[in-house]
């Protein structure tokens, strides 16, 4: 039977090439996003392309009502779930001492608190299925942290956490949870920083692409069966 895929944030960046990649391994695919109408209708005729069913859903992941409407919605639509790539995530960068409330609230509200809003009626399906992949994006800054970004730096942290403790609590129903820790990789997040200047300080020298994470995703969802609870840096050694 051919597998379900649902990426969170699918629409472009990271998680439109997650979607092509798993789409390319032969998986139906339902993406997620919050604004871009164009970019998400895009993105599922260049799925089509590629011979899969494919359909976009509209909701901000902070919603937990709409996220479980949504979910049951694409569960009737595809009747079954078998990949979870919770991807959608925001940046709101400032120092804490200028932090406001409304920048802090707004990145663990839609970037841990949103995977959780997400996973939890997916889970429901999983169980039921006795099978399932999840893989949560987190980032290098939630291993190392990083100045200025430490609402994103405590989000991406509590993603790892969740991460382990749910691969404990689902590894008896054949589900597996891990996660991806992308360091600098070129979507238009990084869009802002020096791109050279960056490369420096990474051993391999370069921004890694979007592409980069989507073999990553895919290797964990589909390939890695006997591989769950793992944070799995893609970050050119920048770790090291």
């Amino acid at each position: 039977m051919t597998k379900t895929a649902l990426v969170t944030g699918g629409s472009r960046g990271i998680g439109r090439a997650c979607a092509l990649e798993l789409a390319a391994a032969g998986c139906n695919v339902a993406i997620t996003y919050a604004g871009n109408d164009a970019k998400a209708q895009e993105t599922v005729a260049e799925l089509e392309k590629l011979g899969v069913k494919a359909k976009a859903y509209k909701f901000d992941v902070k919603d937990k009502e709409a996220a479980v409407a949504a979910i049951e919605e694409i569960h009737k639509e595809f009747e079954t779930i078998d990949i979870l790539v919770n991807n959608a995530g925001i940046t709101r960068d400032n120092l804490i001492i200028r932090m406001s409330d409304e920048e802090w609230e707004s990145v663990i509200n839609t970037n841990l608190t949103g995977v959780f809003n997400v996973t939890k009626p997916v889970c429901k399906i999983m169980m039921k299925q006795r099978q399932g992949a999840i893989v949560n994006m987190s980032s290098i800054v939630g291993i190392s942290g990083n100045a200025g970004q430490s609402n994103y730096s405590a989000a991406k942290a509590g993603l790892i956490g969740f991460t382990k403790s749910l691969a404990k609590e689902l590894a008896s129903r054949n589900i597996r949870v891990n996660a991806v820790a992308p360091g600098f990789i070129q979507t238009d997040m990084t869009a802002g920083l020096d791109a050279e200047a960056v490369a420096q300080h990474i051993p391999l020298k370069r921004l890694g692409q979007p592409e980069d994470i989507a073999k990553t995703v895919k290797f964990l969802a589909i390939d890695g069966t006997y591989i769950t609870a793992q944070v799995l840096g893609v970050d050119g050694g920048l770790s090291i």
